[in-house]
This record gives structure tokens, sequence and C-alpha cells, in this order.
């Protein structure tokens, strides 16, 4: 499909209501673009399940989002301080029931009929992040920053720290709210009028006004929407598109009322879903599980839309376009270095070999690039452009060269950092898209360059950290002289590489320890490796076999090697009420001679254990990070004076297990799930 293909597909799909056929979308397509393509029916079926930009209904039809969540309706519920304040922020509240192309302050709302007005609202970005939150928390600050011109250069002077204070475009309901007698508990049922452009009527709900029993059919349908959309789709390339497809798996029953709002069942209601760490962003997920690393760069093309060209890169592992290839190109003129080979290099690095016929290929492509920009290219006109496409044009280079080097197999990758496959695969894939934006002999606006430099910033940052952390690794892995067994089966007397995941936090370790271990020995290396206390109960529980909801208790004396030989590779630590530590058992390897349980890798410095649970943790940090002087001592003091958030202590890590295997830690025991 060329470009004007693509977008009429895109247009079709935003105003298409009804559902179609592969023959409506091509005849559509072909009106707009009558250009001969033999393969357009496959590439227009192909891109729609690839990118999940529509449903399929059955082997013939889909129904586009619009068509999906026009008639629809949904649940606000207004926060204490919105009613205090007269005001309701659309915010994320609105996924997936508007196009996701819009931004939250071009939503248009009505009561009885009427618009509701827009007011501002200003106060610290931290106030106006839990109201973005869905869309991934990473992204929250993103969506402030957007709303107006002047968060987004309050936001622009300094990539590192928030501004002291933002405006954000708010609904005034001070009339609304006193008309209908609103009160804490009450709730709006909103219904989709127009998907495509963000219009929506509100209905006040009194706190009493649906049965219990409707709410639980709801709260079924949305946990079953939830799980198929991860068992079908994984993690998705973002939230938006795991709850799309939840309200989508989860049926009419999901997309009507009654209902609980979208951030009452997520963060309240359901205790089979929870946010948790995906590389550098965050998904929802199976409460208690992790979401894989992939072990290589996830790539957006799709067969058969990729050129052969793209084809040729793929097989190579490397997911670009050929957009990005010319941006490539156009660096070069800019650098004044218009050798063929360099170019080569940094598109493919030498960690990847092309034979000749792949390279002469690549070499001819960027040969007649190079003879169709350079009539146009003028030196002067690129200088804002530039400089930030050679750095990230650079950045790309390295991070695939880097995932090249790991893939090749002479490390066991269970000793690299958790993620690691799925961060890169994040940093290229969003120099990527950076790299096709400067395609153009055209600059965009300085706000949009700024905003890119600071973004690219932010990448180079992220890679060297992952770097870094990639480094010692291989250092450690290499210190120990360990080797990767060929065979998965499990023998007596082997040894497992575990993984050990605070859930809630960015707190893992990694240990080495023998199958033979019990689960109440487990117990005492995860106190150690966390450098807790044991000073609440503890459990462990797997899921429970028989697919029902809850969990199975597991007794203390349980040995590894019994679960393993059961197919059992996680489980769910218990401790105290508020704590649970997730633990996955990695791959098995040959231990040397007198092996010793120890720490191999790790993030962050975990929680102390009388901290109230992962949501007050993260209040301390935020506290501590961000909040007033009074606000950081507080949190300071509850952390305790020595505490640094990001800092792992191997070292003390590994004295802990070493002194719990000298038997110089008494009384861990505390088993309560016997």
């Amino acid at each position: 499909m060329n470009v004007t293909q693509e977008d009429a597909l895109y247009d079709f799909l935003e105003n298409v209501t009804e559902p179609f056929t592969l023959e409506d979308v091509t005849a559509f397509i072909r009106m707009i673009d009558p250009q001969r393509g033999g393969r357009l029916n496959m590439e227009i079926a192909s891109l729609i399940d690839s990118r999940n930009i529509a449903f399929r209904l059955d082997s013939r039809r889909w129904v586009s989002r619009r068509g999906c969540f026009e008639p629809a309706s949904f649940v606000i519920n207004p926060t204490r301080l919105e009613l205090l304040n007269g005001i309701l922020i659309p915010g994320h509240r609105c996924i997936p029931f508007a196009n996701p192309s819009l931004l939250p302050q071009e939503y248009e709302f009505r009561w009885k009929g009427a618009v509701v007005p827009s007011t501002t609202t200003e106060g610290p970005p931290e106030d106006f992040y839990p109201y973005y939150c869905i869309f991934g928390e990473e992204y929250a600050p993103q969506y402030v920053a957007r709303d107006n011109p002047e968060n987004e250069s309050a936001f622009n002077s300094d990539p590192y720290e928030d501004p002291p204070e933002v405006s954000i475009k708010t609904l005034d309901m001070r009339n609304v709210y006193r008309e209908s007698s609103f009160v804490p508990g009450d709730r709006f049922v909103v219904k989709t009028k127009d998907w495509k452009a963000g219009v929506f009527d509100l209905e006040r709900v009194s706190r009493d006004g649906w049965l219990q029993a409707d709410l639980y059919a709801w709260h079924e349908a949305a946990e079953g929407g939830f799980e198929d959309s991860f068992a079908l789709l994984g993690p998705g390339t973002s939230t938006e598109e795991q709850i799309a497809y939840a309200y989508w798996y989860g049926g009419k029953r999901m997309r009507d009322v009654p209902a609980y709002s979208l951030e009452e069942f997520l963060y309240k209601k359901s205790d089979r879903i929870e946010t948790v760490p995906y590389g550098i962003e965050t998904r929802f997920w199976y409460t208690g599980k992790e979401i894989p690393d992939n072990k290589e760069l996830e790539g957006v093309l799709s067969l058969p839309d990729r050129t052969v060209l793209e084809d040729l890169l793929v097989g190579k592992k490397i997911p670009i376009t050929e957009y990005v290839i010319q941006s490539y190109v156009r660096d070069a003129l800019f650098r004044n270095d218009e050798d063929v080979s360099r170019i080569i290099e940094r598109i493919v690095p030498k960690a990847i070999r092309l034979a000749a016929h792949e390279w002469n290929m690549l070499a001819q492509y960027i040969l007649d690039a190079l003879e169709e920009f350079r009539g146009s290219y003028v030196f002067f006109t690129d200088q804002s452009m530039g400089p930030i496409r050679q750095r990230v044009g650079e950045l790309h280079t390295a991070v695939i060269e880097l995932t090249a080097r790991l893939q090749k197999g002479d490390i066991d990758q269970n000793w690299l950092p958790k993620h690691t496959f799925i961060v890169l695969s994040q940093i290229q894939g969003h120099a990527a898209g950076l790299m096709e934006d400067l395609d153009s002999d055209e600059a965009p606006p300085e706000s949009e360059l700024e905003a890119m430099d600071n973004s690219l910033d932010s990448m180079i940052e992220t890679y060297e950290d992952i770097k870094e952390l990639i480094d010692d690794s291989l250092n450690n892995f290499r210190r120990n002289n360990l080797s990767v067994v060929k065979s998965v089966a499990v023998e007596k007397g082997g040894w497992r590489t575990v993984q050990i995941s605070v859930s809630g936090a960015g707190v893992w370790r990694r240990v080495v320890i023998p199958e033979s271990y019990r689960l109440e020995e487990m117990h005492r290396v995860i106190q150690a490796s966390l450098d807790w206390k044991s000073s609440f109960p503890w459990q462990f529980s797997i899921e429970s076999p028989d697919g029902l909801p809850g969990r199975k208790v597991l007794e203390g004396r349980l040995h590894i090697a019994e679960l393993l030989g059961e197919g059992i590779t996680e489980l769910l630590y218990d401790y105290g009420t508020k704590w649970t530590v997730k633990i996955m058992f990695l791959s098995p390897y040959q231990a040397r001679d007198e092996e010793a349980v120890r720490c191999v890798a790790g993030a962050e410095a975990a929680p102390p254990e009388n901290i109230d649970g992962p949501l007050r943790f993260r209040k301390i940090l935020n506290a501590l990070d961000k909040g007033s002087e009074a606000e950081k001592q507080d949190a300071q003091r509850e952390l305790g004076q020595n505490y640094r958030p990001e800092l792992f202590d191997m070292e003390q890590c590994n004295n802990n297990l070493k002194a719990i295997r000298q038997g110089k830690k008494a009384n861990l025991l505390n088993f309560s799930g016997q």
C-alpha cells in the first residue's frame, strides 16, 4: 500500500459505523486512489489485523472502533477534588469511547442537550497525573504538557523536572452539580454520540441507583474481557489498545450500564488485573504475573505490507521502514559524507552480516535516494533538523548493534537485566519513529523540534542506563563462568536462576539457588535479597489449578524441584497483608563445584517492610523526589536516613545471603500457610 491508500484506509475506518467486508474497504480505497495493486486486498487485511485497528466479527467482516463504541455507554465517577472545585477532568476517562487521535481537551460534553462550558484549573502537575495514568503512567506528563502551549513550554524548559504549576482545560460543572444535587458517590452515565469528534452526553445516576447483582455481572464481563485481550494480544502496543480490546472481548455487557467506571474497576475492584512494568512503559496484566521478555526487537511492519528491502532488513532483525533508510541518507548529506559503505554500516552494524546480493540491493537503494535528494538538499535549511537527525541515527545504530551482540548466544540471557529486549525494542521503535519524522525537506515548528530534542535526550539517557546494567551483567556472567544447560530436563541436584520482583514497584533481584531448596528456604532467600527482617506472616501460592478465581496455598516443605516437575514456573509470595512478591523460575544451568546461593543482578532499593504496601511506597518516593522540603524530610525519615531509591547494593545482598547460609540469621520462619 502506498501512503495515499493507507490514509484512505484510516479515513474509511473513522467514518464507517456498520460492519464491513474487505470488498467494501477495497472499493473505497480504489475510489480515492485507482492505482493498480495486485496485492491490495491482502495488504488491507494484513494491515487491519496486524495493527489491531478494527475488530474481526468473522472470517469476512470487521467492525470499526467507531462502529463498536459510538452507541455505547460508560461511567465516570467524579472525585471529591472535582466536586469541591465544580469541575470535571476528562483525562483518560473516555478510553476507548473516543477517537484516540483526539486529546482529552478536545472532547465535547453535553448536559440536557446543552454543551457544558469549559474553564481552566491550575495546580502542580502531579495533582493532575492520576486523571491521565490509564494512558500509561509514563505518558501522563505528556498529556498534561500537550493540554496547551504554555504547559508544553514549561515542560520543555527542563525535561528532568516538572514545572511547579500548570493549567489544564476542565469542564465547568458548577451548574450541573448544583442542578442535579450531585453528592459524592453519585456517577455520570456517559453516552457516546460521536466517536470521531469526541462528543458525549451526560446523565446523573445516584449512588444507590443500581443493583449490586447488575454491577457484578459487568465486573465479570470486564475481568473476562481484559484476560482475553492479554491472552490473545499480549501486552499490545499501548494501554489504549489493551482497553479497546478488553471492551470488545467483554461483549455488549461491558459496553453498557450498570457498570463501574474504568478507574474504579482497575484500581479498586479487580483483584485479577494490575499495572505492571513493561520495559520503560507500563501495561495492564494478570495479577501476580510478569510480562515475559521477547528476546528480540519487535517490529510494527507486517506481511504482506513490507517492501522487499524492508523484508530483507526485518530478516536481519532490523524492523525499520524505507523512510528510516531515507533519513540515514539525509543524514549523510548533512554530514557531507556520501560514502555508501559508511551509510550501510550505520543502518546495518558490523555485528550483522549481509550477503553480497543483500548489500548490493541496499547500496542501490541508497544510491537512488542520494540522487533523488541531492538536487533539492540545502545544508543551510537543514541546520535545525540535521543535528537531531544525526544524534537519533547514532542512537538507533547503537541499539541495533547492541541487540545483535546480545542475540549471538554467548551469554545465558537469564543474567541480563529484566526486560532487556523490551527496553531496547521500545528505544529502537521511538528512535525509528523520530527518524521517519525527520525524513523531510521542511523543518517542523521550533516547539516541535525542541520536544524532539528533549525526547531524544531521554532516550539516550535510558539507553545508557540499560547498557550499563547489561555490561555489569556480562561481567558478572563471565566472572562466574556459568554455562547454559542445553537440556531443559530437571535433574537431581540442578540449579536455577530465580527472579524475585516486588509487585507494584520496580524492585527485582536475580538469585541462583539449588532446586533442592524447600519453599521455607526460598522464604529466607527472599527476605535476605530484599533486606527484610521476617516481621510478618508469609505464604506461597499459585493460581488455582482448575482455572477458577483464587489461589492455592503451598506447603513450605515443598521442594522447588517438585514444583518444576509439575510444570509450575511462577509463584506468588505474600508477605504480611500489603506486599506481594512475584517469583519466576528461569532456565536451569550447570553449577560449579562448591556453588553458593548468590544474587547475580537486580535493580533499585527494596522498600522497607514496614511501609504500608506499594501504593504508599510510591507516594513516599514521589514526596522524596518532588515534595516540599518538609515532605522530603518526612519521606526520608519514613524510608530511613540512608535509603536511596535507585541504589541496588549487590554486595550487601550477597552478604545477607551468605549470612543465612552460615546460619547467622535466626528466627526467620513465621509461616502462616500450613
